[in-house]
């Protein structure tokens, strides 16, 4: 090889590095731009609204003190490291039936394109985010590395908190002023005269920007269910099955609470297993899109 094409080769060399380095800086600027620039902050993805969740820390569960807490609640430190979007509302018949097509079953406890969609089983919210993915990566309203899929545990409660550290997003207390559900909180006792779920958005947002973290309906989280509350950085319980059912079946996690609960299974750090291959009328799921790892 000459003098003239060893520096031609070498020359390439630099300016292949030089356009991968520029390929990457491109894509985590275009990663780094679908971030929001502060909490609550919207934007529309396929035609659902979702609510920036910022990184940050939080106690996550309830301490000892909380009335009518649980054992399974922790509590526990955690760290969410990258922010998130998550749905400013949880997932509508209308927005399942544009993706989806047919209901799984008969929407017997709430109909209408803006009540949550429920008798939805977690392998169907699952293929629904999925779907959204393929849908929104093809249109372009996803960038990066991004994806939607069902919040972890850590994220809905953090995303359901907003902040805040009592009871509810609203403070030690919650009445049927501020969610749709069974009974006041502490303390009650009685039903729900409503008796199925309700339009979304029909009750005050929390902090960021979300409604109904606190009942409606139940809510899917991407965790198998651990009695011991996942803490640390990003704890994320997705991959293994946790701790069998007396029947020898696993549970993921569900959030929440709903409309036919009492008033402290609605409560922001209120946790229950449910099998993924089975739903109810009243169950449904929030999305969030992330960045992949």
């Amino acid at each position: 090889m000459t003098f003239s094409s060893a520096r031609a080769a070498a020359f390439l060399g630099v300016l292949v590095a030089a356009i991968d380095i520029f390929c990457r800086l491109g894509a985590q600027a275009a990663a780094d731009s679908f971030d929001g620039s502060r909490p609550g902050m919207e934007r529309d993805i396929e035609g659902i609204r979702f609510c920036w969740a910022p990184a940050g820390s939080f106690r996550m569960g309830s301490p000892p003190e909380e009335p009518e807490r649980r054992s399974d609640e922790g509590p526990e430190n955690v760290t969410i490291t990258r922010g998130f979007w998550i749905g400013k509302y949880e997932v509508t018949q209308r927005e399942w039936s544009i993706e989806m097509g047919a209901f799984p079953r008969d929407q017997d406890k709430g109909r209408g394109p803006d009540v949550p969609v429920y008798w939805v089983s977690w392998a169907e919210a699952d293929e629904f985010c999925r779907r959204v993915t393929a849908r929104a990566r093809a249109s372009g309203s996803l960038q990066g590395d991004w994806e939607i899929r069902l919040p972890t545990e850590a994220q809905w409660e953090y995303a359901c908190r907003a902040g805040s550290s009592p009871a509810t997003s609203y403070g030690a207390r919650l009445d049927r002023t501020q969610a749709n559900i069974g009974s006041p909180y502490p303390g009650g006792i009685g039903k729900n005269s409503e008796g199925k779920s309700v339009k979304v958005g029909s009750y005050p947002a929390n902090a960021w920007g979300l409604h109904d973290m606190h009942g409606n309906v139940w809510e899917w989280c991407l965790d198998w269910y651990y009695r011991r509350l996942p803490g640390g950085i990003d704890p994320d319980l997705s991959a293994e099955p946790g701790e069998r059912n007396r029947d020898g079946t696993f549970s993921r996690v569900r959030r929440g609470g709903a409309w036919v609960e009492e008033g402290w299974a609605n409560r922001s750090a209120m946790r229950l297993r449910f099998e993924p291959n089975r739903s109810s009328d009243h169950i449904g799921f929030r999305i969030t899109a992330v960045r992949r790892k």
